[in-house]
């Protein structure tokens, strides 16, 4: 774990399979491929649908916040941290995801990809 510009960040090599994901993309990246079992609030959404989050999130464990690349990701688990939420940031995003081979897959189930 490193924390460029304040931002406690993971790389996706270091994700388990059972970690808890939470996709900030917009509904057309996330339609085209995600991450399976990943949780998708898109940013421009975030405040309002908070509360689906603290729901969904494991009480006493880490939310990793991913979405493209990592900047707008970076911007929700700053936001987490400041609410108390352990959050880090997956550098890279879903770039990095697809490129070292793990699962994409759209909305139906079927294999996707990153937009």
């Amino acid at each position: 774990m490193h924390f460029g510009s304040g931002v406690p960040t993971v790389e996706v090599t270091d994700l388990k399979d059972d970690d808890f994901l939470l996709d900030v993309r917009e509904d057309d990246e996330w339609q085209a491929g995600h991450a399976e079992g990943a949780l998708h609030i898109p940013i421009s959404d975030f405040v309002a649908r908070y509360g689906e989050l603290t729901e969904a999130a494991p009480h006493d464990g880490r939310v990793h916040v991913i979405c493209r690349s990592g900047g707008r990701s970076a911007q929700v688990a700053m936001y987490l941290g400041q609410q108390g939420i352990d959050a880090v940031n997956v550098d890279g995003g879903m770039q990095v995801w697809a490129a070292l081979g793990r699962p994409v897959v759209n909305d139906e189930g079927q294999p996707g990809f990153v937009l």
